[in-house]
């Protein structure tokens, strides 16, 4: 079994029933299991053990969930809330497609060929963009998904602009600001009709400011474009977790209520156990992850 026995520190999901309500079909070629082999086989390779907060965020994605994934920094964050839309995508890629080599460069889809626009990738600064490029597009290669992905923000390219006027890559890494430009365009309900995930990345940097009111007004009108809409949220720093959650998925106010009056408090890290509450409201777990 995978297992997750390395870091001393609290790690939090918090899924939410603010996606689908149906895990992703398993009719593409591939296929869910054999995507979650492919990943178990990526690790295995590099000799690796997927955290089991990880493997919790991944199947609450495709269980059509919304979250908030904390965590310390370095503890794979960002695998956590990617590896989610890869496996769904793996398991509508016909077999022969999928490589197990690393795909060159020069062979991968080109823009045309690739999907649509699926995920959304927010960062609160632009430096930023080039090193979550490197980190998404690594699984990317090494599990053979064609998949594009590419950044948009006041560093993008004008060559590059005007190809993604044309079509937007498979996978988009963009600021609030970029964001709620593209957002102003007489099509953009048409460009975003294929999105599956929005991922907001270092949500502390953006929860209280200006800019993080412009994600939230961005994320409202996605949700009207896309209803079935997964959004989540990464972070290492978050103090009011429940306030946090609830500002990312714009959920009712008994959100955070239910959770703290459901039940006891998160447990010590020495107690090492996970607890789940159900509810009627929108937060329906609430899971706590101690690793040591």
């Amino acid at each position: 079994d995978w297992s997750s026995d390395v870091c001393s520190s609290d790690l939090m999901i918090r899924a939410t029933r603010r996606g689908r309500g149906k895990q992703v079909a398993t009719s593409g070629p591939l296929g869910i299991d054999g995507a979650w082999r492919r990943v178990g086989d990526l690790f295995a390779k590099r000799g690796w053990r997927p955290f089991e907060f990880q493997q919790e965020a991944w199947r609450s994605y495709l269980a059509g969930e919304s979250g908030l994934i904390h965590a310390c920094t370095g503890m794979g964050k960002t695998w956590g809330a990617w590896l989610g839309p890869v496996l769904e995508g793996l398991a509508e890629v016909p077999e022969e497609v999928v490589e197990d080599a690393v795909v060159p460069r020069a062979r991968r889809r080109s823009r045309m060929a690739a999907p649509g626009l699926r995920v959304l990738w927010i960062t609160p600064l632009r430096a930023l963009a080039a090193d979550t490029l490197q980190a998404l597009q690594e699984p990317l290669d090494r599990l053979g998904l064609p998949w594009l992905v590419e950044s948009r923000t006041s560093d993008t390219s004008a060559s590059v602009r005007q190809k993604q006027r044309e079509r937007l890559p498979t996978v988009l890494v963009t600021t609030p600001e970029s964001l709620t430009l593209l957002l102003t365009r007489p099509d953009a309900a048409a460009l975003v009709e294929d999105l599956r995930c929005v991922v907001v990345d270092e949500w502390h940097e953006l929860l209280g400011s200006k800019r993080g009111v412009q994600t939230e007004l961005a994320l409202a009108r996605l949700r009207r474009f896309v209803p079935p809409l997964r959004v989540w949220g990464l972070s290492a720093t978050l103090g009011n977790l429940p306030l946090a959650l609830q500002t990312l998925l714009g959920a009712p106010p008994e959100a955070s209520t239910a959770s703290e009056s459901a039940g006891s408090p998160i447990p010590p890290a020495s107690d090492r156990k996970s607890t789940r509450l159900n509810s009627s409201h929108t937060v329906i777990s609430y899971a706590v992850f101690c690793l040591k």
